[in-house]
């Protein structure tokens, strides 16, 4: 049967499958169950298979095209303007199939396991980041409960922690004072944490040469530079600078906030 193009809805458990065959017009439109989906594809002939960017995205548009097919990934903006009728998985797994076939859709380029390994580190670095913040400003609420009032900025809580818990030490019980130490030096555990993922990013940075060179244009770090190259999955998926310079919108804004956050 001459399906040749089919968008895949993907799922923890089931998958959605939707295609159309050219010559007779038979609607495909079924479910596969996740641990049968790569056996589905094995045996076809090479086809376009369109994928919507989401989680898990990335490792089966990796596992169909080691099967030799072409997979296409496409934002989910993109595909949502030609779902019809209620959102469903059968509704996903047709606009999906529409959306892989419209020549004005843009493709998200398929990133491998290093670059998503890449982008693994800054969420966590990130998540770590708002933990200290949290930790932080919890401290500091605490403390202001008792009449110590820290003046804003990290390097002032440190300075000024040992101090105010011995007065504190004074006067409050000593099972409160020693859950507010221990909770003061989880804040250098965190640190170190941090520091650990910062380390571990330097290190790649140096043994990849786009990052390098992203490194190299003033005022660019470490962190722009290895999740710029992390996130942009294929620079040739890219026609021109300006449209890397659209995409990169989002990504600079959540670059920001983690450099916001980490000060």
């Amino acid at each position: 049967m001459n399906f040749t193009a089919y968008g895949v809805d993907t799922a923890k458990n089931v998958f959605q499958v939707y295609s159309v065959n050219r010559e007779t017009g038979e609607v495909l439109n079924k479910q596969i169950k996740r641990a049968k989906f790569l056996e589905y594809f094995v045996n076809k002939p090479a086809c376009l298979i369109g994928m919507e960017a989401c989680g898990g995205s990335h490792h089966w548009a990796r596992a169909l095209q080691a099967l030799g097919h072409e997979v296409r990934m496409m934002a989910g903006k993109a595909v949502k303007a030609f779902v019809n009728g209620n959102k469903n998985d059968a509704a996903d797994a047709r606009a999906i199939w529409l959306a892989l076939q419209q020549p004005g859709v843009r493709a998200v380029a398929v990133k491998s396991e290093m670059q998503q390994a890449v982008l693994s580190l800054h969420r966590m670095r990130q998540q770590l980041v708002k933990f200290r913040t949290m930790q932080s400003n919890g401290l500091r609420g605490l403390l202001g409960e008792y009449g110590e009032v820290m003046p804003i900025g990290r390097t002032a809580l440190n300075r000024g922690m040992k101090d105010a818990l011995a007065r504190l030490a004074e006067r409050l019980p000593a099972l409160l004072i020693d859950t507010l130490r221990e909770q003061w030096d989880m804040l250098a555990r965190l640190d170190q944490q941090i520091l650990q993922i910062e380390q571990r990013l330097l290190a790649w940075m140096r043994q990849d040469r786009a990052s390098k060179a992203i490194a190299e244009i003033p005022g660019v770090g470490l962190l722009t530079a290895t999740a710029a190259v992390a996130a942009m999955g294929n620079a040739n998926a890219f026609k021109s600078g300006r449209e890397f310079a659209a995409w990169l919108g989002p990504l600079c804004q959540t670059v920001v906030r983690q450099l916001q956050q980490s000060n």
